[in-house]
């Protein structure tokens, strides 16, 4: 089979990133074997090759998301069957789905439904995932009215925009002035352009000076800070996929009942928690079962040949894309 490959410990970046020939790998116990038809991009995915783990062996296969038909099976599978068309986000420990065939343990896969595709089941998995995790399995939405969005226009922001409002909460999302078409098919209720406008100054402008209930950050740095002292309202929280601040030297938690909650999908399959290995295959089945019945879009925008994989991540790399990449085997 053919990979996409950093072939040392001394090779870093994409332009590094070679495709090799390399031998189909065998499913042990618990494990999936699928030959590959679509594969989802994602930031994560040039991170890595620009910063590989210390544990990695080499030669290195990287990407994390991928649909397409089951081959073959390991040991003590019992939920899959060969000709099964299946989807899911891998272990990025592990050797990863840039490849003609890849590996996957049977927790994290979900069946694809009928009528959705290898394309829309590739691009509704680590971003889309992230999402679904924030707003359903670590957001309280009780009592809780409205949400801020950053990046509503990337990978996770797209598909939480969509889900907020299926919650029917009130959404307000930063992007920039190029991305507001974009977002605005989406019908959130406040658009912020974070590059013109003052992101605190009009939340507080839309909430009669209250802030937000709930916060949803991809973007990290001092916003983050700034969501925790000017943004949250009174019992508010925020969910934060890139670092938590620390407040440990700030009484404003306590003062204003805050939560901060930190989200690290992936790192459910280094987990010892059985329960939680098996939800990323329950996320993926319940954002497919959404798509099936159009109840979100996968805001695919661009669909590339194998042979292009390295001009997607680029595009990533650059931030010159909007919603999500596929590439097609």
């Amino acid at each position: 089979m053919y990979a996409y490959t950093l072939n040392s410990n001394n090779q870093e970046g994409l332009n590094n990133l070679q495709l090799n020939e390399m031998p189909v790998p065998n499913p042990q116990k618990d494990e999936v074997l699928i030959q590959v038809n679509s594969i989802g991009l994602n930031p994560v995915d040039y991170k890595l090759i620009e910063k590989p783990l210390s544990s990695f062996e080499y030669p290195h296969i990287f990407g994390l998301d991928a649909a397409g038909t089951v081959v073959s099976v390991g040991e003590n599978v019992k939920g899959f069957k060969v000709g099964d068309r299946v989807a899911g986000h891998n272990n990025l420990q592990k050797d990863g789905t840039f490849a003609e065939y890849a590996i996957f343990p049977d927790y994290s896969l979900a069946k694809i439904l009928e009528n959705v595709t290898f394309e829309t089941a590739a691009a509704l998995l680590c971003g889309a995932m992230t999402a679904y995790q924030a707003i359903f399995r670590k957001m309280n939405l009780t009592g809780k009215k409205n949400i801020l969005i950053h990046a509503g226009a990337g990978g996770v922001g797209s598909i939480a925009l969509q889900l907020a409002k299926l919650k029917g909460l009130d959404v307000i999302t930063t992007v920039s002035s190029s991305k507001k078409p974009f977002v605005t098919a989406f019908s959130p209720d406040k658009i912020i352009d974070y590059k013109h406008e003052n992101v605190s100054e009009e939340i507080n402008k839309y909430t009669n000076d209250v802030g937000v209930d709930l916060i949803l950050n991809t973007v990290g740095g001092n916003e983050t800070y700034l969501d925790v002292t000017e943004r949250l309202a009174y019992n508010g929280e925020l969910v934060s996929i890139v670092n938590v601040p620390n407040f440990s030297d700030n009484n404003i938690l306590s003062e204003k009942g805050l939560t901060i909650s930190a989200l690290n999908l992936g790192g459910a399959h280094s987990s010892t928690s059985i329960n939680q290995k098996k939800d990323l295959g329950k996320m993926a089945l319940e954002l497919l079962e959404l798509a099936s019945t159009e109840k979100i879009d996968a805001n695919i925008t661009e669909v590339l040949p194998f042979n292009q994989l390295i001009s997607g991540l680029k595009k990533l790399y650059s931030r010159d894309s909007l919603g999500k990449i596929i590439v097609k085997i």
